[in-house]
């Protein structure tokens, strides 16, 4: 959470801290999916990469760092719903996941942190839906 005086950006070390936090468990499970090897591995270790990357990129991306959380978030849990679905089972498999969920917890309290929780990003979402509508309406009005 960054809070702005006098011209200069003053970022809490928390902040820092659970940012370090998320991206370093991305990279690490992006790590450990290049290390398997096949289509569907190096895939998805291209998603948690491009993701870290997108955690920490500064400028106007900031802005929609909120939507990244959500799209990580997601990711996780959908590669943790495939593993439980089609996954093999051995010990790699097993600290992967763990590295994944610890990466969930951490993302929900950054999003409770920076977004003001579920209420605040509904929020966003809610705004972020308005905005395409009106935009499409707008578009088509023409």
């Amino acid at each position: 959470m960054a809070a702005i005086t006098r011209g200069k950006t003053h970022v809490h070390p928390i902040t820092i801290t659970l940012r370090a936090s998320v991206v370093g468990l991305t990279l690490a499970t992006a790590a450990i999916h290049a290390s398997l090897g096949g289509l569907l591995f190096m895939a998805n270790a291209a998603g948690y990469t491009i993701l870290a990357i997108a955690m920490v990129i500064p400028g106007p991306v900031g802005k929609w760092r909120w939507l990244i959380r959500l799209a990580l978030i997601g990711f996780t849990a959908a590669t943790i719903g495939g593993w439980v679905a089609f996954g093999p089972r051995f010990g790699l498999a097993y600290l992967d996941k763990a590295i994944e969920v610890a990466l969930i917890g951490l993302l929900l309290i950054e999003q409770w942190q920076s977004d003001g929780g579920p209420v605040g990003v509904y929020r966003r979402v809610r705004g972020l839906v308005r905005g395409v509508g009106a935009a499409t309406f707008a578009r088509n009005a023409r």
